[in-house]
């Protein structure tokens, strides 16, 4: 069964546009509601969101679609993606949802599910869901329509969770931390955290109103985080996306830090505590050359999966890997979570920076990336730029001369109509020549197909 809706992270779009419409949210909603509806018990769904405006408008058509199959609704507010697989476990639901377009602008939204377990749906049950949601619902009776209410706790479990994840008898007092919310769904949680923890925290991106999501901010664009550690002279700067399931750190001295050396620094620590499972780091074709070097030297494995938490997931389940995670910050920390949590990646960071009492300049900077080039290119979605007879003789070629000193990753993104064209070798020329062709195939490509 083919999906047409669901990309690498759940249904994706700009809002008010097809597909993140308020029709298309409420058949979701009926259809999902249907496929979760099984056994006599009375079921319900979780349903959690960032801060976009359209969110109220997703939320509340998934919420009509939900109860006219009989599901109850249990509506959080705004919450991270973590929280929502969390809280659907916690409190026996049938099924989890987040409304959240992640490290978007504020003028895109997006639903990513959840089953029981807390874990996102799988390819195939996502194909099977976007079936039912063809076909004519199956409304409930007037006596079994479901009904809605709001889980006013749901941000206290969500930090109490949290802290119980740092180690016991450790604290962060002492401590002056940066955190940039994004204006997103961890605004009124991430903080609250390292204050309990003991820290002295400095808040940024805890101002949200419906369009400053992303905006100037968060991890994908961390320069306001920077900026305040290096004037407060904090210790550390913790930067997440818009839901928070994502995660940059800056060190002291403003220096960035992406999540391959987040993972590494976590994969190493965890591997001499013997907490790695199988002593093993899971992660995608996208992460650095100089992370898997540095790991084989410390005697670590590690898996490659193809871009996507979802697949990073999908592995560390089918092979009882305990840690995971994206060079763009998402981790996986399966001891504690279901999905990226980027708070408490920074967590599992911090703990180490109290029990070693070294910068973060020092611990989070283990090895040298290999020189790496990403570009992105747009193109009409109805076009298919890498089935072109040039384009795939550039890649052979490009492969051919990085071969024993780079490699290539070009493939389609699953959330927007764009080619992901990365390589990376150790000679940077090299490099900068065979992208920069790759690329100029990509483009002509893609403008003789829209042409």
């Amino acid at each position: 069964m083919s999906r047409k809706l669901f990309g690498t992270d759940g249904i994706r779009g700009r809002a008010n546009d097809w597909p993140m419409t308020a029709e298309i949210a409420m058949r979701l909603g009926m259809a999902a509601g249907r496929y979760f509806t099984r056994g006599p018990h009375r079921h319900s769904a979780v349903i959690g969101k960032d801060t976009r405006r359209s969110g109220y408008m997703i939320e509340t058509a998934l919420t009509a679609g939900f109860t006219s199959v009989g599901m109850d609704v249990v509506q959080l507010g705004p919450m991270p993606t973590p929280a929502v697989g969390m809280l659907t476990r916690s409190v026996r639901a049938d099924m989890g949802v987040m409304i959240s377009a992640s490290h978007n602008p504020f003028e895109d939204n997006g639903i990513k599910l959840f089953g029981p377990d807390g874990f996102k749906l799988s390819d195939e049950v996502e194909a099977e869901i976007e079936a039912l949601m063809e076909a004519e619902p199956e409304l409930a009776p007037p006596a079994q329509v479901g009904m809605a209410r709001r889980l006013d706790d749901g941000r206290g479990r969500y930090i109490e969770f949290c802290k119980a994840s740092f180690p016991r008898g450790l604290g962060l007092g002492g401590l002056k931390i940066v955190i940039d919310c994004a204006h997103g769904a961890a605004y009124a949680t991430a903080p609250e955290v390292l204050w309990e923890l003991g820290a002295d925290v400095i808040k940024l991106g805890v101002q949200p109103n419906g369009t400053n999501i992303n905006k100037g901010c968060g991890s994908t664009d961390p320069e306001a985080c920077r900026k305040a550690v290096l004037e407060a002279r904090a210790d550390l700067g913790i930067a997440l996306d818009g839901d928070a399931d994502r995660v940059h750190i800056i060190d002291e001295k403003g220096e960035v830090v992406d999540g391959d050396q987040i993972m590494g620094l976590i994969a190493t620590r965890w591997a001499a505590q013997g907490r790695l499972a199988h002593k093993t780091l899971v992660t995608t074709v996208m992460s650095n050359l100089g992370l898997e070097n540095m790991l084989t030297d410390q005697g670590v494995a590690l898996v490659r999966t193809q871009v996507g938490d979802r697949y990073v997931v999908e592995e560390m389940r089918a092979k009882g890997y305990n840690l995971g995670g994206e060079q763009s910050g998402h981790l996986i920390l399966s001891d504690f979570v279901t999905t990226g949590d980027g708070l408490l990646a920074a967590l599992q960071v911090l703990a180490v920076l109290v029990e070693e009492g070294r910068p973060a300049s020092e611990l989070c900077r283990l090895f040298q990336p290999l020189p790496q080039r990403l570009f992105s290119i747009g193109f009409d979605r109805a076009a298919a730029p890498l089935e072109d007879d040039a384009v795939r003789a550039a890649i052979t070629a490009g492969e051919a001369r990085l071969k024993g000193s780079g490699r290539l990753v070009i493939r389609k993104s699953g959330t927007e109509p764009v080619i992901r064209v990365m390589g990376e070798a150790e000679n940077p020329d090299l490099l900068e020549e065979v992208v920069s062709e790759i690329c100029t195939a990509v483009e002509r490509a893609a403008e003789r197909i829209v042409g």
